[in-house]
C-alpha cells in the first residue's frame, strides 16, 4: 500500500490546468473529524468504519490514525497559530475549512509530510468539499503556517513561561486551562509538562492474553513491564491476530490490565467464590477478571448500567469461563443482595483525563463543571460496592484520572461516613510497579510520562464485621 506521506505530485494536479483528485487518506481524515465535531463520536470508534468505506489499510490507514488523532490532541496548540495566520476570528472560519486547516498544520508541523504535499493535497480537499475560494484561503494560512517550525511557534504564541504558566501550558502542551491547573494539583509542579507532553504522543498498542484461554508467548511484541499477561504490539492491525480474533486476547492498556492483577491479588477472609465488576462496560477488565476467576474455581458478575454498553460486555465475555452473567443495572441501586461478594470492582464513570492519548477528544468535551456530578456518582458507587461486599471481602476502587477530587477525595469521603470499612495498602498488590504512591497512603497512582500506562486510580478497601 502506498504511503500518502510520500507522495508527490499526482497525474491530474494543477500544473496540468485541471483539479487534483482528492487524495482519500486525506478525506477519511476530514470526514472522521467531522463525526467527532458533529456527532460526538469517538475518534477510536468512528476510524475503523471510515477506514473501511475508503478501502484503506496498512500504512495508509496509520497515517490517518495519527493524522486525526495527532490533529485533535494538537488542537489547541494549533488553533493558536492559526489564529496568528487568520485575518478574522477562528469562530468566523466555517468548520469545515478549520478542520482541513488543522490537519493541515498538523502535516506540517509535527509529520514527516513535505511542506508541497501538505499544502497541495488539503487544499485539493478544501476546494472540492467546499469551493474553490476557500481553497485559496486554505493555501495562502497554511504557506503563513510553513514559515516557522513547532518550537518557534509557540515562542510566538503562547506567553512566557515564568509570568503565565498556566497559559502557557495550555498554548504551548494543547490542554484547557482547567485541565492543567487539575493534573498539576496532582501531580507537581515540577513533572507537569513532562505529564502534558506524554498526554500528546500516540500510545501503544498492547494485548493482554486471558489466563486459561490464551499465553502472553503467543502474542506478537514486547512483554509489558508490569502485567504479567500483556505485550506490546510493534505494528500491524490486532484484530488479525488469531488470539484476539478468537476472543483469547484483547486489546487493553496496562494500567487496565494492572487494575485487574490488583484486584484479582487483593487476599479476602474467608470463601473466595462470587466477584462482582460493577461497572462492566465495555467489558475489558471484565474480560480478564473472569480468566482469572475461573482460575481460581470464582465466578464474575458484570454489571452495566447503558444498554449498549451491556452488549460491549456481552460480546467481551462471550465464551469466557468464569463468566455467572451479566446484568444491565444501574450500580447505585443494584439487583444484588447486600454482602453478596467477596470481591468487587468499581471502575468508576471519571471525567477520563488519564486517558487524553488514547481519548484525544475527551480534553475538549469536558468541563470543569463536570467534576462535581461525577464525584457525587463516583461516591454513591463506591457506598454500593460496599454494602455489596460481605465482612472480610474487598472493593477495588478505580478511575481512570488522577483528578484529586475523583481519587483521595472520593475514597476520603466514603471511609468519614463509614465505621465498617478499613483501607488497606493497594501499594503491596503491585509491588514491581515504581514510583506508583496514590495521593494518600496505600493508594497506587500510575502515570503516562513515569509507567507508560494510562493514569489509573487504585484504592482498596476492606470490609470489616
Amino acid at each position: 500500500m502506498t504511503d500518502p506521506r510520500t507522495r508527490g505530485p499526482q497525474r491530474g494536479s494543477r500544473a496540468t490546468g485541471t483539479r487534483s483528485p482528492v487524495d482519500p487518506a486525506r478525506l477519511a481524515a476530514l470526514e472522521v473529524m467531522k463525526a467527532v465535531r458533529v456527532d460526538g463520536a469517538y475518534t477510536n470508534l468512528v476510524l475503523p468504519s471510515v477506514l473501511r468505506q475508503h478501502g484503506l489499510s496498512g500504512r495508509d490507514a496509520a497515517f490517518v490514525t495519527e493524522l486525526v488523532s495527532g490533529t485533535i490532541r494538537r488542537r489547541g496548540t494549533y488553533d493558536a497559530i492559526l489564529a496568528a495566520c487568520v485575518d478574522r476570528p477562528l469562530s468566523k472560519v466555517e468548520a469545515k475549512v478549520l478542520d482541513a486547516l488543522r490537519l493541515g498544520t498538523h502535516q506540517l508541523l509535527s509529520m514527516r509530510v513535505p511542506t508541497h504535499a501538505a499544502i497541495s493535497t488539503t487544499v485539493d480537499l478544501v476546494r472540492a468539499k467546499v469551493s474553490s475560494g476557500a481553497g485559496g484561503f486554505a493555501n495562502a494560512v497554511l504557506r503563513q503556517v510553513a514559515r516557522q517550525e513547532l518550537a518557534e511557534w509557540i515562542g510566538r504564541v503562547a506567553p512566557d513561561p515564568r509570568v503565565a504558566p498556566t497559559r502557557f501550558a495550555s498554548i504551548a502542551y494543547s490542554h484547557p486551562r482547567w485541565i492543567v491547573d487539575e493534573l498539576r494539583s496532582a501531580v507537581g509542579a515540577e513533572e507537569l509538562f513532562e505529564l502534558l507532553a506524554a498526554d500528546n504522543e500516540p500510545p501503544r498498542v498492547t494485548l493482554v492474553a486471558r489466563p486459561g484461554r490464551g499465553t502472553r508467548d503467543e502474542l506478537p511484541g514486547e512483554p509489558t513491564p508490569y502485567s504479567p499477561y500483556g505485550v506490546v504490539l510493534a505494528g500491524g492491525d490486532p484484530g488479525e491476530i488469531p488470539a484476539v480474533a478468537e476472543g483469547r486476547a484483547g486489546v487493553q492498556d496496562e494500567g487496565s490490565q494492572l487494575v485487574a492483577v490488583a484486584m484479582a491479588a487483593a487476599a479476602v477472609d474467608g470463601p473466595d467464590r462470587r466477584w462482582l465488576d460493577l461497572c462492566a462496560g465495555p467489558g475489558g477488565k471484565a474480560a480478564l477478571l473472569a480468566a482469572l476467576a475461573a482460575q481460581r474455581g470464582a465466578s464474575l458478575v458484570a454489571a452495566e448500567r447503558q444498554e449498549h454498553r451491556s452488549r460491549l460486555v456481552q460480546r467481551a465475555l462471550r465464551g469466557a469461563p468464569g463468566t455467572l452473567g451479566i446484568v444491565t443495572s444501574d450500580g447505585t441501586a443494584p439487583p444484588f443482595a447486600r454482602g453478596a461478594f467477596d470481591r468487587v470492582l468499581v471502575d468508576a464513570p471519571c471525567t477520563g483525563l488519564g486517558a487524553l492519548r488514547r481519548r484525544p477528544e475527551a480534553r475538549w468535551r469536558r468541563r470543569a463543571d463536570d467534576l462535581l456530578s461525577l464525584v457525587l456518582l463516583q461516591r454513591r458507587l463506591l457506598s454500593s460496592a460496599l454494602d455489596l461486599t460481605r465482612p472480610g471481602g474487598v472493593v477495588l476502587y478505580a478511575t481512570c484520572s488522577p483528578v484529586i477530587s475523583e481519587t483521595r477525595g472520593v475514597v476520603s469521603s466514603v471511609l468519614e461516613t463509614r465505621d465498617d470499612v478499613v483501607l488497606e495498602d493497594a501499594r503491596a498488590l503491585l509491588p514491581d510497579v515504581p514510583q506508583c504512591d496514590g495521593p494518600m497512603p496505600g493508594t497506587v497512582q500510575l502515570w503516562p510520562h513515569r509507567h507508560g500506562t494510562d493514569a489509573m486510580f487504585l484504592a482498596l478497601l476492606r470490609r470489616t464485621a
